[in-house]
């Protein structure tokens, strides 16, 4: 079996038992949050993209954070445990970090799909204040 593979196989199970860990524990929303989050994110900066309140500069910030999530390609690879997903989520946060200070944090809470509590934590993790 390839390299690449074996490194996709242990993201997905470390994935799955983190999943798994956090039903376990009576955490269903944490772990619905966890399995949802980067879809998420990405359709957060696709709705704020086409959002006409939101100014064409951190539209920008959106559409080159929304690739860079969804790009394959990262500076830390995704098998790496804990590390991995790090340069993602520091790019989400400079993004979401920007956008709030330009559009408002009332205009990403209303496009956020997910819990609400979780966005409000990821804004505080950025500290964001909105």
């Amino acid at each position: 079996m390839p390299g690449w593979a074996i490194g996709v196989l242990v993201v997905v199970a470390v994935y799955v038992l983190a999943l798994a860990a956090l039903i376990l524990a009576g955490r269903g929303v944490a772990a619905k949050e966890l399995a949802t989050l980067v879809p998420n994110l990405l359709l957060l900066f696709k709705d704020l993209a086409k959002d006409p309140s939101v100014p064409r500069s951190a539209k920008i910030w959106l559409v080159l954070g929304g690739l860079w999530i969804a790009s394959p390609i990262d500076l830390l690879p995704e098998f790496l445990p804990v590390v991995g997903p790090l340069d993602d989520a520091i790019v989400a946060a400079l993004v979401l970090r920007h956008l709030v200070k330009r559009a408002g944090g009332d205009v990403v809470r209303s496009r956020w799909r997910g819990e609400p509590a979780t966005l409000e934590l990821i804004l505080r993790a950025c500290r964001v204040r909105a």
